[in-house]
């Protein structure tokens, strides 16, 4: 069946995870109402899209919605079932899905560590020139503004008795 994904939202009572989406054949706008069941407040949200993503009954219809999109869902899920507001949740979700600068990446375990790194290679790829861009220029010069003298360390001068 082809079928082109619209909308995708979630429904808090009874929980589901609903799909607007258009049958290229009729050409009509339909809804899919794909139930959440076995998921509670502690659920590993990743563990819980990946698992409806690839279940046989909605794999046609989630095949163009992408897997962050319903870990995000599961995210509000899971913040409505914890008791949190719509806004502490979006507010928890733009925490753990955006890189602070000056977080010390060395002293996060490795789950972390490997989120922060897919979120650091998706804005590296969506921020990425590519050859077949029109903006692509091949070899790029900048020339660095130097405010001030720059510093001479012992380490770097070269001394007449070293060769």
């Amino acid at each position: 069946m082809m079928c082109t994904a619209k909308k995708c939202g979630i429904r808090f009572q009874p929980p589901a995870i609903i799909l607007i989406y258009e049958n290229e054949i009729k050409g009509k706008n339909r809804q899919r109402i794909m139930p959440v069941r076995n998921f509670s407040k502690f659920s590993d949200c990743t563990r819980a899209a990946g698992q409806l993503k690839n279940n046989p009954r909605h794999k046609t219809y989630l095949e163009q919605v992408s897997l962050k999109q319903l870990e995000k869902l599961f995210s509000f899920l899971q913040g409505y079932l914890r008791g949190q507001s719509l806004a502490e949740t979006m507010e928890q979700i733009q925490r753990e899905t955006t890189i602070d600068p000056e977080e010390d990446l060395n002293k996060l375990d490795d789950k972390d560590l490997a989120k922060r790194k897919s979120i650091m290679d998706e804005l590296f790829e969506k921020n990425r020139k590519k050859k077949d861009d029109p903006n692509f220029v091949y070899d790029i010069e900048v020339e660095f503004p130097q405010d001030e003298q720059l510093q001479s360390c012992g380490w770097d001068t070269e001394s007449p008795d070293e060769f």
